[in-house]
């Protein structure tokens, strides 16, 4: 088990992991979310958290550009943008302002959900087509932004039985990522899936997990920066890592606004970008619960709102900048579950360095130096973590009661389509794709779907039904009880 943070005398005592946080936080002690670490651990805490989501990143602009026709160096200026944009996104969230930002260890970065509308939107049209997308983002970001109270409201559809099977959702739906990532990331690459990089990811994972279990400390919490470095090393004299990055990058670069021009509303395109923000909102919605039960701090709707605000505005100011849409990445709850390090001025931290290096890209390209089946070996263990918070949630879901077995199994065998067979859905139209493509987001609608039908359309559930609160108002209130 990985060591509890030692935090710094200012945040007063830390709290027991089993403490409850509201007590501890009403007898005048900081949650561990609030404190801070010294300075040189919240750095490399915050790296780790930069060298998880990096790959995630840089991703989507590195298929739109192409697709649109843009050229080699304007792709790497969309890349630069994305990692700027996800720092101000990231830190809207940690640090937030007003009613924005979710205050939790949460990053934001840009949605794959995005990727294959805003291709369909800009697709061969060059500057033109970027520029729609563009617009297109900013009129479903303020959209969402205005819907943020009323969507939060949907916590209240999240008893146990939903949450943990959309958690779990979430972990399963990001290891094939991961193996991806092992295979070397590019399908059309010779090398793909090739014996050497599938066993440098297995020499990735097991660095990691020997790390984790030999060091102690603050060493064992970022263990996967550290199989991350080891990793990158061996790789060097194996041949897999690309210095092309650096040689290229410029020492300093600053996402002028509107590179590409002025953004260019058209109603198709706003709709379809709406659509994909709806699908945001919802993946944002069930990781600010998984995290929030990871770090010991139930979301309630007001956290929810203020996370949804900081996605929406996040991703309205992000094409100012030259990024696409922002939401949560789930990869990163899996490193908190993981370290247990909880700070979210560690993640803050995070978003800071993510700002520089959309500002210096030589320094971006020194991340870019991990190659994808290094990230792909530390993956594994980061996704399963958030798969594995998951199951601990099962399990005291009392699944053996009612149709609590039957939800999860429909939930999570339609949640798994898009994995197990990604052409399932090959007929249906590409607007809908957008959701049915997404098995974090079906699953979860069929969750909530069911455990309406089940639990509350109907019947009325006995007063010690396990998730009923005192006064059997069932699993809705109990939730409303737990998030209060």
């Amino acid at each position: 088990m990985a060591a509890t943070p030692r935090f710094r005398d200012d945040a007063s005592a830390t709290p027991h992991p089993d403490e409850d946080p509201t007590t501890t936080e009403a007898s005048g002690r900081k949650h561990p979310v609030d404190g801070t670490l010294p300075p040189l651990k919240m750095f490399t805490s915050g790296l780790q958290h930069v060298a998880a989501m990096y790959a995630g990143v840089v991703a989507p602009p590195m298929i739109v550009g192409p697709a649109v026709g843009l050229s080699p160096q304007e792709t790497a200026f969309l890349m630069g943008a994305s990692l700027f944009t996800a720092g101000i996104a990231t830190l809207l969230q940690t640090l937030g302002f007003w009613r924005i930002g979710a205050r939790l260890p949460f990053v934001n970065g840009v949605s794959f959900a995005g990727v294959t509308p805003m291709v369909a939107i800009g697709k061969d049209r060059g500057h033109d087509g970027i520029a729609v997308i563009f617009g297109a983002i900013i009129v479903a970001s303020l959209l969402g932004f205005v819907l943020a109270p009323y969507f939060c409201k949907l916590v209240r559809f999240f008893p146990p039985v939903v949450t943990g099977t959309v958690i779990t959702l979430i972990g399963v739906s990001l290891l094939p990522v991961a193996f991806n990532w092992s295979q070397g990331g590019n399908a059309t690459a010779h090398d793909y899936g090739s014996t050497t990089n599938i066993t440098m990811a297995a020499v990735t994972l097991v660095i990691v997990l020997a790390l984790r279990k030999l060091l102690r400390g603050f060493l064992q919490q970022i263990a996967i920066l550290l199989g991350l470095i080891i990793g990158t090393l061996i790789a060097i004299p194996v041949g897999i890592t690309d210095f092309g990055a650096i040689r290229n990058a410029d020492a300093i670069g600053f996402p002028t606004p509107f590179h590409f021009g002025a953004p260019q509303f058209e109603i198709a395109a706003i709709v379809s970008m709406s659509i994909v923000m709806l699908v945001c909102m919802t993946e944002s919605t069930a990781d600010m619960l998984a995290l929030g039960k990871i770090v010991d701090r139930p979301a309630d709707e007001r956290t929810i709102e203020g996370g949804l605000r900081a996605d929406t505005l996040g991703s309205a100011i992000s094409p100012l900048f030259n990024g696409f849409m922002c939401s949560a990445f789930a990869q990163n709850i899996g490193l908190v579950a993981m370290t247990k390090v909880r700070s979210r001025f560690v993640v803050a931290a995070g978003g800071g360095i993510l700002i520089l290096l959309g500002l210096v890209p030589v320094a971006a390209s020194v991340i870019a130096l991990v190659p994808l089946p290094v990230l792909g070996g530390a993956g594994i263990v980061l996704f399963g973590s958030v798969a594995a918070s998951g199951i601990q949630t099962l399990a005291g879901a009392a699944l053996e009661k009612g149709e609590n077995a039957l939800i999860v199994a429909a939930a999570v065998g339609v949640g798994l389509i898009p994995i197990a067979a990604p052409d399932f859905y090959h007929a249906f139209p590409k607007d809908l794709l957008v959701v049915l493509d997404s098995g974090i987001s079906t699953g979860c609608v069929v969750a909530i779907v069911l455990n309406l039908a089940f639990n509350h359309l109907g019947r009325k559930p006995e007063p010690d039904e396990p998730g009923t609160a005192p006064g059997g108002h069932g699993p809705v209130k109990a939730m409303e009880v737990a998030a209060h």
